[in-house]
């Protein structure tokens, strides 16, 4: 990965409770345990990602609504976490009013992908990071527009449910919609099927419904329905410290090695 440029992927689906910030917590926990440094930038104003790897509410002195207001840079918001080579700058509830407060300033569409380019200037390469994370707030606000017009690529998680077709054809077109005004790079890199029961016969429509619609976009890896991997957050952890050996730990860990693979894919593509 070359100095200064960070892939840059957003995990985003306006509907909630399909296992975005447990995925963009657990990708990155896997993606920093396989050798990357990454950042995961916290854009939800409930701020679960930053409880979900032990950030305090009390210590997020500078958040991403600091970042987006320009009152701090990126790199000043960016704290440790207790998984090696993973950091995140945290949310707190203020971001909920940053579309007002932004109004009709000219690049309020461009904050977040401004503040990423200056990331990693000045500092040493073992401090630079090679992937970004944004964790978006389960809707297709300001600050998902954000989060896309500053992303490298969409990973959108997918709850092995009913409705989960009709959701993504919407976040489909707010993609298409940011490619042609705002982010002419932007691509999907794919759906990942969450909360999937093999015993389910719902469960198992869903999937064949999606890998016919999306095609190779799906990802091979599913992410199962495991109680591990919701207990883990209620103590600050990510599924993979909270339990490595669990199924969800596991399935993680190959969706993060579909991820790079994808990556080099791509690279050698281009």
């Amino acid at each position: 990965m070359p100095l200064g440029h960070p892939r840059i992927i957003s995990l985003a689906n306006q509907k909630g409770g399909v296992g975005k910030t447990t995925t963009a917590i657990n990708l990155g926990t896997a993606l920093a345990a396989i050798g990357e440094r990454v950042l995961i930038v916290d854009l939800d104003p409930q701020g679960n990602a930053s409880t979900g790897l032990g950030i305090d509410r009390r210590d997020r002195r500078a958040s991403t609504y600091d970042v987006l207001t320009g009152e701090v840079s990126l790199r000043e918001a960016v704290v440790p976490t207790a998984v090696p080579r993973l950091h995140i700058a945290p949310s707190t509830m203020d971001l909920s009013g940053l579309e007002l407060e932004l109004g009709h300033t000219r690049d309020r569409a461009f904050r977040l992908r401004n503040a990423i380019e200056a990331l990693n200037a000045n500092v040493s390469p073992e401090a630079d990071f090679t992937y970004v994370l944004i964790d978006c707030p389960p809707s297709l606000n300001l600050l998902t527009v954000n989060a896309m017009a500053a992303s490298d690529a969409i990973l959108v998680p997918l709850q092995c449910e009913f409705f989960a077709l009709e959701g993504l054809s919407q976040l489909l077109q707010t993609v298409e919609q940011v490619r042609s005004t705002l982010n002419p790079e932007l691509s999907i890199h794919g759906i990942v099927l969450t909360m999937y029961d093999s015993r389910n016969n719902l469960s198992n429509q869903v999937v064949a419904d999606v890998r016919q619609f999306m095609g190779k976009k799906v990802y091979e890896t599913m992410i199962p329905r495991n109680v591990r991997i919701s207990e883990a957050p209620s103590y600050g952890k990510p599924v993979l410290v909270y339990d490595l050996k669990c199924a969800g730990s596991e399935a993680y860990l190959r969706l993060a090695t579909e991820v790079i693979q994808r990556e080099r894919e791509l690279r050698t593509a281009g």
